[in-house]
């Protein structure tokens, strides 16, 4: 596929990452990760149980943002797993995409950009969406994993939801469709208003849902983790989950 994007622009690290997130940082953020996960596991809020743990390591937002994106409980930790399927249990079924929870992540691994382990095993990626999507330069080649992946699960039919309000959205999903065809299954590019809770609403047998946002993750039913086993090699990956997941999770 060629690319659309804009080749000056990349979906890379920020201009601090690599020291707020270089290898001396590690210990201390799986530390503030299992420590979150202790106060949630207890019952305390979110954001005052965030506060206490930055605060006791100094961390600033950016690895704030990580470290709750990487925290649970281990009752959450328990039901993700439980329902969890693996790609090779899609075949035949149908799926639920969380389009831009993958794209952006894919594109965050191909630029260079930090993405993060969290205890449940999954990536996820430390972009703040806000209503604002840019094609960049590593969209085209994101969309070509996705879709390879979605290929080899080989489900019956996927629906891919994109969020309209965010901007490019409508640009995005003629890139998507423009990338299947020839595809061996039916791809349905749907923009939404809000695609959390269609996909927290879809709980059938034939259906699973493919996302790593945690809210969803906490709320739908069967679900797969479409980037696992993914030969991402050259990924800038922070695994913030080590130590803090159990043996038989994800890895």
């Amino acid at each position: 596929m060629t690319n659309p994007g804009d080749k000056t622009r990349h979906r890379g690290p920020g201009p601090k990452d690599k020291k707020l997130f270089g290898p001396e940082e590690i210990p201390l953020l799986r530390s503030a990760v299992s420590e979150l996960s202790w106060l949630l596991t207890r019952g305390y809020p979110i954001d005052a149980s965030l506060a206490l743990v930055g605060n006791r390591y100094d961390l600033v937002q950016r690895q704030r943002i990580a470290v709750r994106r990487c925290a649970c409980s281990d009752q959450q930790l328990a039901s993700r797993l439980e329902r969890q399927r693996s790609l090779q249990e899609a075949e035949g079924k149908i799926l639920w995409v969380d389009g831009f929870n993958h794209v952006i992540t894919l594109e965050t691994a191909l630029g260079g950009g930090a993405v993060l382990r969290g205890r449940d095993g999954c990536l996820r990626d430390l972009a703040e969406l806000r209503g604002s999507y840019r094609i960049v330069a590593e969209t085209a080649p994101a969309l070509d994993l996705l879709l390879q992946t979605l290929g080899d699960s080989h489900p019956s039919e996927v629906h891919l939801l994109l969020d309209r309000p965010v901007s490019n959205s409508g640009r995005l999903r003629s890139l998507l469709l423009e990338s299947a065809r020839g595809l061996p299954f039916d791809l349905q590019v749907e923009l939404v208003p809000d695609p959390d809770p269609l996909l927290v609403g879809v709980a059938k047998k034939d259906i699973l849902i493919a996302t790593a946002d945690s809210v969803i993750l906490d709320a739908c039913g069967g679900w797969v983790d479409l980037l696992e086993g993914l030969a991402l090699d050259k990924a800038w990956i922070l695994d913030l989950g080590e130590g803090v997941r159990p043996e038989n999770s994800p890895s």
